[in-house]
């Protein structure tokens, strides 16, 4: 338990951070601006990503690290 005191993703769903990036960049232009990720940039939406981002790490990891750069700021 304590190993995790110090992550800043725990605790945090991929749905939560996604909805946050969303809410950062005011929509899906500029997030698929920011990552170029297809399933920000052709036909959006929260479930498709959510499905994809799930299944695909490398792209899981470039949320998780905009996410953990954005916080830090």
């Amino acid at each position: 338990m304590s190993s995790q005191a110090n992550n800043p993703l725990h605790g945090k769903t991929l749905l939560f951070i996604l909805e946050f990036l969303l809410d950062y960049y005011d929509g899906w232009e500029e997030l698929g601006n920011n990552i170029n990720i297809r399933c920000f940039n052709e036909n959006p939406s929260i479930q498709s990503s959510l499905k994809f981002l799930r299944k695909t790490e490398w792209a899981r990891e470039k949320v998780e690290n905009l996410y953990l750069q954005i916080i830090s700021e």
